[in-house]
């Protein structure tokens, strides 16, 4: 494998994380670099990311998923459905270590290989506020429900609110990460479900639409 260039990636980093307006120590900025090197280097044969380039994963995947972070201040029991190579769970994770010490995250994907590198990355990066589930989420009993659901790449919302909402406490919502605003999406949620807001992000260097979808149950 290529040796990475960590003192231009660091700089990359912590550059587009100051343009979110986010403090990030040394450490958190250490850790973030570390799991996209461990994306790299397990990339090679799980497939995780069709993204090869180590400046466009910054960009991508660490830049990307930090501008949805500060959606999720309140929130105690966070699911990352769908959760492949730990977008937004991860990069969620190494946030709240420092910005959020009670957060805690579960990441539940079907593909064994993918848990198995979340559980490899949670291991090596100390990331004692991650579980990780193999398994289908809507055959999947938790031992607590979640405030917060959150997934990114994983399905449209229709789908998504109906596999996962008997994990979704009362007063809880869903945060989904989606490129352009999914209006026909929207229009097909299940009954009960309404769209509270849809919110555009920027991100640095990112030359796409980004935006996140938060949806709660509808009130009488």
């Amino acid at each position: 494998m290529k040796s990475l260039d960590q003192t231009a990636l660091m700089a990359q980093l912590e550059e587009g994380a100051r343009a979110l307006s986010l403090q990030l120590s040394a450490e958190q900025l250490q850790k973030l670099i570390d799991y996209l090197a461990l994306m790299i280097k397990w990339n090679a044969v799980y497939n995780l990311t069709a993204v090869r380039d180590p400046s466009q994963m910054v960009v991508q995947h660490l830049l990307d998923s930090l501008a949805a972070c500060t959606a999720f201040e309140g929130a105690e029991y966070v699911l990352d459905v769908g959760a492949g190579g730990g977008l937004p769970g991860i990069v969620l994770a190494i946030w709240a270590r420092e910005a959020q010490p009670a957060l805690r995250l579960t990441m539940i994907d079907t593909v064994h290989k993918k848990t198995a590198f979340l559980t490899q990355v949670k291991a090596e990066l100390g990331l004692s506020n991650v579980q990780v589930q193999t398994g289908r989420v809507e055959q999947w009993k938790a031992p607590q429900l979640f405030d917060v659901i959150t997934s990114r790449a994983f399905a449209e919302l229709n789908d998504f609110v109906t596999w996962s909402h008997h994990l979704l406490k009362d007063g809880g919502r869903f945060i989904a990460l989606k490129g352009v605003a999914p209006n026909e999406e929207v229009a097909r949620l299940p009954a009960g479900w309404q769209v509270k807001e849809v919110r555009a992000l920027h991100v640095p260097s990112l030359h796409a639409e980004r935006h996140l979808v938060f949806i709660e149950r509808e009130t009488s």
